[in-house]
């Protein structure tokens, strides 16, 4: 039985419904009316509520977009009810021939992020599922995209996850002044069909995530422990702030986890605060240890 999930976006007009599954696997879509969504049965049936105003499918999300008529607490749950009652009654979300011979034009939206010289563009298709950072040109060999971005003098990071890149910039530029040319950008590079990231290296990092695995079973219990409730309980809060943090290591003598911070996290002014008062907090409290400290490497 399907039970979608509830995620708010950075945009206050746009909200997700994600599913446990993937509902589309290589095409992102969007759906501006009813007469446009005649390859979406399940989209069609939303726009029978007055309020939404765009439809987005991609990955294991629908995202909605409302008019300013009604506000989502309102209407959140009863448009989650009616999508799980359409699915789970074997309503069809997409028809896969139609949407094969009509390649919908993605969209790009940015949202802010707990550091103010990074911003979160997401994107309404499935990029990734392994998270990769650049720290300058060098290292994009595996990402044209990513290399393409820091030709923008101002570009000083860029960071690729699931369905959106967050672009850490140089002081030198006010977002205000920058922010659609980027958008701009990454929305027609892809529509172009600019490649995002290199099948190769998706396949390399599948093979480290491998090597991950095997090297984990050899982790001692705590490290174990604190790698599981990072994964659980962190990296999807730090995500939504188009960030990401990976575990380095664990001191069982002096009791400090080291950590990789990534994206928008990496260089915030708030991640120490959220470091100690939040993370820190929460293993000392799950872990039931009031000796842990929590320190990124790369801070």
């Amino acid at each position: 039985m399907t039970k979608v999930t509830i995620k708010e976006t950075q945009n206050p007009t746009i909200i997700k419904f994600e599913f446990e599954d993937f509902i589309t696997q290589n095409e992102s879509y969007e759906f501006k009316n009813i007469d446009d969504a005649k390859a979406s049965p399940l989209a069609q049936k939303l726009f029978h509520l007055a309020f939404v105003k765009t439809v987005y499918i991609s990955g294991n999300f629908i995202a909605i977009e409302k008019y300013s008529i009604v506000e989502w607490d309102d209407v959140k749950d009863a448009v989650a009810e009616q999508i799980d009652t359409f699915v789970n009654n074997g309503g069809i979300i997409l028809t896969v021939e139609e949407n094969k011979t009509k390649k919908q034009p993605i969209t790009v939206y940015g949202e802010t992020t707990p550091n103010p010289a990074a911003l979160k563009f997401v994107v309404s298709r499935m990029l990734t599922k392994k998270a990769i950072e650049f720290k300058n040109i060098d290292q994009t060999a595996p990402s044209p995209l990513a290399r393409e971005l820091f030709k923008f003098s101002y570009v000083k990071e860029v960071f690729i996850d699931e369905n959106y890149i967050s672009v850490t910039k140089y002081e030198v530029n006010n977002w205000e002044e920058i922010t659609l040319e980027i958008r701009s950008f990454i929305k027609q590079y892809i529509e172009n069909g600019g490649i995002v990231l290199d099948e190769t290296v998706i396949v390399a990092k599948e093979n480290q995530e491998k090597t991950k695995n095997e090297d984990f079973d050899k982790l001692d219990v705590t490290s174990q422990q604190i790698i599981n409730i990072l994964e659980e309980y962190v990296k999807p809060a730090v995500a939504a702030d188009g960030g990401n943090i990976i575990f380095d290591s664990y001191n069982e003598q002096d009791k400090i986890v080291k950590v990789i911070l990534q994206g928008a996290c990496s260089g915030c002014p708030s991640s120490t605060f959220t470091l100690k008062s939040g993370i820190e907090n929460m293993l000392k409290s799950m872990l039931n240890d009031d000796k842990i400290q929590v320190e990124a490497v790369n801070d």
